[in-house]
């Protein structure tokens, strides 16, 4: 179930969310006060999702800027990605321009990233991003992260080549999981509205089963450069996420798995405890443009 901190459900475009900022309550822009915070719990964590994002324009470095100052605000504890982690083929001689150099300020402060690999990557790069360790892949295209005492088990997957040994892998890893939390992080998305791409029927068919009968809470996309929050799928919480920096896609407008949307950069802001997951998504700008809780 997942719980509303606005009740402005919305689908807008990049100019027509400039438009309307005046409209939007005073919360809805980045502050110390609305930003959620993490409070001194053990079992709690404080992340971001982010997809899309490694080419080097200048709407990157936005997003960038913003997860740097929500870090600021109060330290996050690492950096998920949901792919296209280096434009345009994954190249290794992109890594300090379009990675390093932009997150330079989260890397000094020890924030780890955790990488999934989408299609660009594996053009030229799969193997160098798997090996390469700020990406903390530690040489799998697959694998899970534990955090907390049985709290969240995150569950990587790699879309772009998901065979028999990786499906294996996955069922038996979600079947001995006995985390409160199961989610899971894979490129392309199984529900979209994207006009770019839409949704992955093929992929769908693969791993919709697996979610659902070993009650995965919440998966994590990207590939379409947009950002949408769909209604609850078989009982499974989806976002798009991919829009971390490159060129931005379209969205139906009317599309019946719409529960909210934008067409602009941004990144996610999570915190997750054993009470439900708190996510905000954040603009390049400082904008809060959807927001809830997952119980």
């Amino acid at each position: 179930m997942v719980k509303n901190f606005h009740s402005n459900q919305f689908i807008l475009s990049r100019r027509e969310m400039i438009k309307s900022i005046g409209a939007i309550a005073a919360t809805t822009l980045i502050s110390p006060s609305s930003l959620i915070t993490a409070s001194p719990i053990k079992n709690q964590f404080r992340f971001i999702i982010l997809g899309d994002w490694g080419c080097g324009s200048s709407q990157q470095l936005s997003v960038a800027k913003q997860m740097l100052l929500a870090h600021q605000n109060k330290p996050i504890d690492f950096v998920l990605t949901v792919g296209d982690n280096i434009y345009r083929t994954g190249k290794k001689e992109h890594y300090p321009n379009f990675f390093e150099k932009t997150y330079s300020g989260l890397l000094k402060d020890d924030v780890k990233f955790f990488a999934t690999l989408g299609n660009h990557d594996v053009i030229d790069g799969r193997y160098d991003q798997i090996n390469y360790s700020l990406f903390n892949m530690g040489g799998q295209e697959f694998y899970t992260i534990k955090r907390g005492q049985g709290l969240v088990e995150f569950f990587m997957l790699d879309a772009t080549n998901m065979s028999n040994q990786q499906m294996f892998w996955l069922e038996n890893a979600l079947k001995s999981s006995d985390a409160l939390w199961k989610i899971a992080l894979f490129h392309f998305p199984i529900y979209s509205s994207g006009k770019h791409h839409g949704s992955d029927l093929d992929l769908r068919k693969k791993l919709d089963p697996l979610l659902v009968k070993y009650k995965v809470k919440v998966a994590f996309t990207g590939h379409e450069h947009i950002y949408e929050r769909t209604h609850l799928q078989n009982g499974v919480q989806h976002f798009v996420t991919g829009g971390g920096g490159a060129s931005l896609y379209g969205i139906e407008s009317k599309s019946p798995l719409t529960a909210a949307s934008y067409v602009g950069w941004h990144f996610m802001l999570i915190e997750i405890d054993d009470s439900g997951v708190i996510f905000q998504t954040v603009s390049d700008t400082g904008i809060i443009v959807d927001s809830g809780k997952i119980k």
